[in-house]
């Protein structure tokens, strides 16, 4: 464990995530004012770090222990952020820009490594290249600002400037404020994956519930669709959960209420997650198909069948195979491939294995995942008892995916980070052109409203000047179910701010 102490909650997240990211094996915490005093004094046992960023003696001093256990200083570094912590001559973000810049080349120095995308801690980094290309800055310029003010690393700001100029031609042709997506979350898997942490329940505890939840998605559709109509609807995602552990007459049944709800004439792209193998089957996709998608996701994760074993994916490398080629059968032109490097025991050597098996598969779009260590995971109960060391996610892994995605003639086209990924590194989608997934770089982007309806979902509106409001779903099924009508009002009131703003009529 280390802990950090802090003399301001401002910055909380921003420490505890710089610091973990230089640290992942490690359990960090951060003990600030509100810190109940008997549980800051325990912290304090792991003393790692004291930032002091109030006042004139701005500071970030790092504590090691001698060699009777005691705590003692090891190395501080002194610096003045002008008023970082006020609202007047440097703004709350400069200052904490300049805080960051500051921690970052401290722990640098202290640990005498690099993190590939620098001091960002944010989701969303190609949002810095889309800032400036939007401002006109020239290539040159974003790479500079990245590299000197982030500390972002070569590799990963071309990367960035790369997708950043893809995304901005593949949103041109929606309909922007005029537009809207549509965003439909099935929360049941056949299991739940070891690495898995979203609203997802085992179909088979939950069968009871699964037609009213239906009927409840059908009534959200039928209120949404009311509000927007007029409002064109660029993109239909439909994920999960996994949406083909329903059956193939639940499938014709949500599908159908879609088809006759929603004016799909204006639509650029419609998703399904067809995902695990072990969910699909000729009729489900039969159906699927005949409802206008232009576009399913068949997800292995990994080609390796030990660690589809461990992992808990109930299904062998041949099922999806074969789950791919009945996809191509079946007439699917656009099918995407999740994988997930770093996955536990897995090396180098496994991923260039997985990533030569699905270039003899050659689906039309790659989506690579580096592994995120959830805290409602069972990875994490999984680490405590294996350790760290055996989730292996590097530049290597992340080159060979992005060869093999090359060799399939595909580029990179959206990016996203999250919390405690392996490697401190990120999310990648590769697609061949005319097959990108417009909906992921809408998630990511926030350049358009995205309806979203089921347990755990979460819609957000765009407003003017970018600005965006969010009203989320409750988590578990059976309080969506009973709690229905509260999920509406809160959509309600995401309308009543668009029409207060003029953008809803």
């Amino acid at each position: 464990m280390l802990a950090v102490t802090v003399d301001t909650e401002k910055l909380d997240y921003d420490i505890h995530s710089l610091i973990k990211a230089f640290y992942p094996e490690e359990t960090v915490k951060v003990i600030s004012p509100s810190t109940d005093n008997e549980k800051a004094e325990d912290l304090k046992k792991h003393l790692f770090m004291d930032i002091v960023l109030k006042g004139s003696k701005q500071r970030i001093a790092f504590y090691v222990m001698d060699s009777e256990g005691k705590l003692r200083l090891d190395r501080e570094v002194p610096f003045l952020i002008e008023n970082m912590l006020e609202d007047n001559e440097h703004p709350k973000k400069e200052g904490k820009n300049l805080f960051k810049s500051r921690l970052y080349q401290s722990l640098r120095e202290y640990s005498g490594k690099s993190l590939p995308w620098g001091n960002l801690t944010g989701i969303r980094p190609t949002k810095i290249a889309m800032g400036m290309l939007s401002s006109e800055k020239s290539h040159e310029e974003i790479s500079k600002f990245m590299e000197e003010a982030h500390f972002v690393s070569r590799e990963k700001t071309e990367l960035s400037i790369e997708i950043a100029n893809r995304e901005r031609q593949l949103l041109a042709p929606l309909h922007g404020k005029e537009g809207y997506s549509l965003y439909i979350g099935i929360p049941f898997c056949p299991t739940t994956c070891l690495y898995c942490s979203f609203t997802s329940y085992p179909i088979c505890a939950y069968e009871e519930l699964v037609d009213r939840y239906i009927e409840c998605l059908c009534g959200e559709m039928d209120y949404v669709a009311g509000a927007y109509r007029g409002k064109a609807l660029d993109s239909v995602y439909i994920g999960g959960g996994t949406p083909t552990t329903l059956s193939a007459e639940r499938l014709e049944r949500l599908l159908s209420h879609l088809e006759k709800t929603f004016d799909l004439s204006k639509l650029l792209e419609f998703t399904v997650e067809a995902g695990r193998a072990d969910s699909i089957t000729k009729e489900k996709l039969k159906v699927i198909k005949s409802h206008g998608v232009s576009r399913i996701s068949i997800n292995p994760q990994t080609m390796k069948e030990e660690t589809l074993k461990l992992i808990g994916r109930r299904h062998t490398v041949e099922q999806v195979k074969e789950a791919f080629f009945l996809g191509r059968d079946m007439g699917f032109d656009n099918i995407n491939m999740d994988l997930i490097l770093g996955l536990p025991g897995e090396n180098a050597e496994d991923v260039a294995g997985t990533v030569s098996e699905v270039e003899k598969l050659n689906p039309d779009s790659l989506t690579v995942h580096s592994l995120a260590v959830k805290r409602a995971s069972k990875l994490r109960e999984w680490i405590l008892q294996n350790g760290m060391e055996y989730l292996q996610n590097t530049e290597e892994t992340m080159a060979i995916a992005a060869e093999g995605a090359k060799a399939m003639n595909m580029h990179p086209y959206y990016l996203y980070r999250q919390k405690n990924m392996t490697g401190n590194l990120e999310n990648v989608g590769y697609a061949r052109e005319g097959k990108y997934g417009v909906y992921n770089i809408l998630i990511m982007e926030e350049v358009q409203t995205i309806m979203a309806l089921g347990a755990g979902s979460i819609s957000k509106i765009l407003l003017p000047e970018g600005r965006i409001e969010r009203a989320d779903n409750v988590k578990d099924v059976r309080l969506y179910i009973e709690k229905f009508d509260e999920m509406l009002k809160r959509k309600s009131a995401l309308f009543q701010l668009q029409k207060d703003e003029g953008w809803l009529g």
